[in-house]
C-alpha cells in the first residue's frame, strides 16, 4: 500500500499524548556515541518518556493490529475491538479466545489484513489462556519474567516478530534497553550511519541497543518514528533539497541520499553500488 493511500498521522501516538508513558527528563550531557547524540537531540525535539504499565495482552493485540498499516488505520480498529470485547470485568484473552473470527474481522476491518489478523488474535488468545491462565497471568509474565525469556516466548507465537515482541517488552514491561525497530527506525539508522547499511532489522536493533543508554531507548524509538514522518521520509528526506532543513544533518552520513542528483535509494543499495 502506498504512503499516499494510507497516510501517517501528524503525531506518533506511541510517543505523543495518546501514547501512554510518563514524562521523564534525561540530561543529554556528553554523548558516548553518535547514536546517543542523535537520541538526545530527538528527545529535545519531541519528548522524553519512560514507558511501561500497559496491559501485556492488550499491548500484544494492539501491536498486531498495527502491523503493515498506520496508526490512522489501526487505532480505530483497536478502539472498536476494546469496545466490543474489553468489558471492564472480563478477561480480554478469554473474550477473544471465544470470539467468532468473522465478527472479530469485521470489528477490526479498518486495520487492513483483518482476516489474517483476526485469526492470529483468536489463536494467540487461546494460547495465552492455555499457557498463562488468561490476560492477567500473561501480563505478570511480561512485566516480571526474565526479558530474554519473555522475548523468546513472544517470538515463538505465530504472527509475532521482533518488532512486535520488543514493543510488548517496552510498552507493557517497561524494559530498559529495548529499541524496537520498525520501517522508520530501520531506514533512518542505516541512512544516518548508526548501523551498517546492509543490516536487517535485528542488526539495526543490536547496533542501537549497544550504543544508546538503556533509559533512552524507549523514547529514542518513538521520537525516531516521528522524525521519520516529519523530516526523514523514505522518498523525500528534508536534506534532499536543503541540507539545513534537517535538524540532524550534522550527525548524518546521508547513506543512499544524493542531493546533487536528487537520487534516494535504500542504504544497502548505495553500498553495493
Amino acid at each position: 500500500m502506498s504512503e499516499d493511500a494510507d497516510p501517517e498521522p501528524d503525531r506518533n501516538i506511541s510517543g505523543g499524548d495518546a501514547g501512554g508513558g510518563e514524562a521523564a527528563a534525561f540530561e543529554p550531557g556528553e554523548a558516548d556515541s553518535r547514536a546517543e547524540a542523535v537520541v538526545d537531540r530527538l528527545g529535545e525535539m519531541y519528548w522524553q518518556k519512560a514507558y511501561g504499565g500497559r496491559d501485556g495482552f492488550e499491548c500484544l493485540v494492539r501491536t498486531i493490529l498495527s502491523q503493515n498499516t498506520s496508526d490512522v488505520a489501526s487505532q480505530p480498529a483497536h478502539d472498536a475491538l476494546m469496545d466490543r470485547y474489553g468489558e471492564p470485568d472480563a478477561d480480554l484473552a478469554e473474550s477473544l479466545a471465544d470470539a467468532d473470527q468473522q465478527r472479530l474481522a469485521e470489528t477490526i476491518s479498518s486495520a487492513g489484513l483483518y482476516n489474517t489478523k483476526s485469526e492470529r488474535i483468536v489463536a494467540l488468545a487461546e494460547r495465552i489462556c492455555e499457557e498463562y491462565g488468561g490476560a492477567a497471568g500473561f501480563d505478570e509474565f511480561v512485566k516480571t519474567g526474565d526479558p530474554d525469556e519473555v522475548r523468546a516466548a513472544l517470538l515463538d507465537m505465530n504472527g509475532v516478530g521482533p518488532k512486535t515482541a520488543d514493543c510488548v517488552l517496552l510498552f507493557s514491561g517497561g524494559r530498559g534497553g529495548v529499541f524496537p525497530v520498525d520501517t522508520h527506525v530501520h531506514r533512518i539508522a542505516r541512512r544516518m550511519g548508526l548501523a551498517p547499511a546492509d543490516a536487517d532489522h535485528e542488526g539495526v536493533r543490536e547496533a542501537l541497543e549497544g550504543a544508546v543508554p538503556a533509559e533512552k531507548c524507549g523514547f529514542g524509538h518513538t521520537a525516531m518514528i516521528q522524525f521519520g514522518r516529519e523530516y526523514c521520509s523514505a522518498r523525500k528526506p528534508a536534506c534532499l533539497d536543503d541540507p539545513e532543513a534537517c535538524p540532524l544533518a550534522d550527525l548524518c552520513d546521508q547513506v543512499g541520499v544524493t542531493p546533487a542528483t536528487g537520487e534516494v535509494v535504500d542504504p544497502a543499495d548505495a553500498v553495493e553500488n
